[in-house]
């Protein structure tokens, strides 16, 4: 009876909420913490194998809404680095075979050629087992023809540990001759990071109720707004990332000026 009383309610929310997001900026580079898939399992008497694949096929919905949005660079964080050390391997096998069903599905549809999406993958995929790897390696090789709008995996990812490797990369360099202490700068550092052409992020989104970012994308995030939803991934609707959307172009974007 309550959701007969307040669905029209929510019909006149959403189209307030289009005509007021299609009028104002778009972010051009979203990234995605999809978190709380386990709590919504044990809430929902489920098994954390169905959360993930119920996050699996929310991913690939959200990522549409994004791009028809006009959103030209989504960012979504897969698996963190400490995931690959603590999850069990019984979960973590899940969790893998989940990305490499998604980027199957990439490979096999007409996804990429649609957008026009260039997908790239950071983070220690060596870590990664060999077939999802060599799966990784296809999709950005075939997908690099394409310039408009990009989707970039972030696979057994950390944030400090990406500038540790810059670090290590460019005093190899250093030592090699190659660079002096003179010319470093932010945009010589970026060089060294996992994909030096990702851009900043505009805004960051989190499920789950959680406000923390998790040792992700640290230097992306310098001057990102973000915005934290309640609502489980496998829960997210077209109506949160629209509120997400309306949120971001409310605030006033100074970048430390």
């Amino acid at each position: 009876m309550l959701k007969a009383v307040l669905k029209p309610v929510y019909v006149v929310y959403e189209r307030y909420l289009w005509s007021q997001i299609k009028n104002g900026p778009i972010p051009s580079h979203v990234a995605i913490i999809p978190d709380g898939n386990r709590r919504w399992a044990r809430e929902n008497n489920s098994s954390v194998s169905n959360a993930y694949m119920l996050a699996y096929k929310k991913l690939r919905e959200v990522l549409i809404w994004l791009l028809e949005l006009g959103v030209k660079n989504v960012t979504v964080f897969t698996l963190s680095t400490e995931n690959c050390e603590r999850r069990s391997q019984v979960e973590l096998n899940a969790i893998l075979s989940y990305i490499k069903r998604g980027i199957e599905d990439l490979l096999t549809e007409d996804f990429v050629p649609k957008y026009k999406v260039r997908v790239r993958a950071i983070g220690k995929l060596e870590k990664l087992p060999n077939d999802l790897r060599s799966l990784v390696s296809e999709i950005v090789e075939k997908s690099s023809i394409y310039s408009e709008r990009r989707l970039t995996l972030a696979i057994c990812y950390g944030g400090r540990q990406e500038i540790l490797d810059a670090v290590q990369k460019l005093l190899r360099d250093y030592k090699s001759g190659l660079i002096s202490v003179g010319e470093l700068n932010e945009e010589l550092f970026k060089k060294y990071f996992y994909d030096s052409e990702l851009e900043d992020i505009d805004l960051v989104i989190r499920t789950s109720g959680e406000m923390r970012i998790s040792n992700f994308l640290l230097w992306h995030m310098a001057y990102s707004e973000l915005f934290f939803c309640e609502a489980y991934w496998p829960e997210f609707r077209k109506i949160d990332l629209w509120r997400a959307i309306r949120s971001y172009q409310r605030r006033k974007r100074n970048f430390g000026a």
